[in-house]
């Protein structure tokens, strides 16, 4: 009866310590409360991707490694590995990683854009628009105005200016601080000839962007076009003090100054 009731307490000491290291493997504490793996996967993800955008690469691996450990099929994860690989200077694996994201969800917004921008990096602007498209279509997509003047940009690639204007316009609907999307509508109108619809464009662009070579070059032409002399010489100077190797001060000492 002694040796039954001691084997006796010892399968119950060992059911408890296998129920304990049950629940201890299924849940991880941390001060007390239960951590939801989904948001740690989220964290991670999301520390990955602001290491990426600040280049520390080994930082960034470190935490999708952790990411992929909790779910080694995350759709979100993967994407983020394909940018990664594009900063490591490897664009074939970034396009296997970015086939792979989409091909477990196809739904991932942020994907689509990051995959488009990628494309378009390669010259395959067709293949890019598509997915610049499918990221704008997304009318939850936080970055969606973004995605629409990235639709714009590839879109003056392959000729369609309509719809070009039409993105850009819709751009600044949803992001008015959108400096891109000004610059843009500014070239645009001045290639229609619209020159008072890009002087206002230009305009709101130099309010909330900072002065480049191109918008440099594009006011200087359009202050020539209403006769402001004095302006466009401040202009002139403005970009041969900020851009002398640029193209656009070559191009005008080439027009003006031979």
């Amino acid at each position: 009866m002694k040796n039954n009731s001691f084997f006796l307490k010892v399968k119950c000491i060992l059911a408890v310590m296998t129920i304990c290291l049950t629940l201890v493997a299924c849940v991880t504490e941390k001060n007390g409360k239960p951590i939801d793996k989904n948001k740690s996967l989220d964290l991670h993800i999301q520390m990955a991707n602001g290491y990426i955008e600040k280049g520390n690469r080994e930082s960034a691996r470190i935490h999708l490694q952790k990411a992929f450990e909790i779910k080694k099929d995350s759709a979100a994860a993967t994407g983020a590995m394909a940018q990664l690989y594009i900063l490591e200077g490897e664009p074939v694996l970034a396009e296997e990683q970015f086939k792979l994201a989409l091909k477990r969800d196809k739904n991932l917004t942020e994907v689509h854009n990051n995959y488009g921008v990628f494309l378009f990096n390669q010259k395959r602007y067709e293949e890019s628009y598509e997915e610049f498209e499918k990221a704008a279509a997304d009318l939850g997509f936080p970055n969606r105005a973004q995605a629409l003047t990235n639709v714009g940009r590839v879109a003056l690639k392959l000729g369609n200016t309509a719809r070009a204007q039409a993105a850009f316009e819709h751009a600044i609907v949803l992001d008015k601080t959108g400096a891109d999307s000004y610059i843009e509508l500014a070239d645009i109108n001045f290639q229609k000839q619209n020159y008072a619809e890009a002087k206002k464009n230009l305009d709101i662009y130099n309010t909330i962007g900072q002065p480049s070579a191109r918008s440099l070059m594009l006011g200087i032409q359009l202050e020539n076009i209403f006769g402001n002399a004095v302006q466009e010489a401040s202009l002139v100077n403005q970009l041969k003090n900020r851009f002398p190797y640029s193209n656009e001060y070559l191009e005008y000492k080439q027009r003006h100054l031979n």
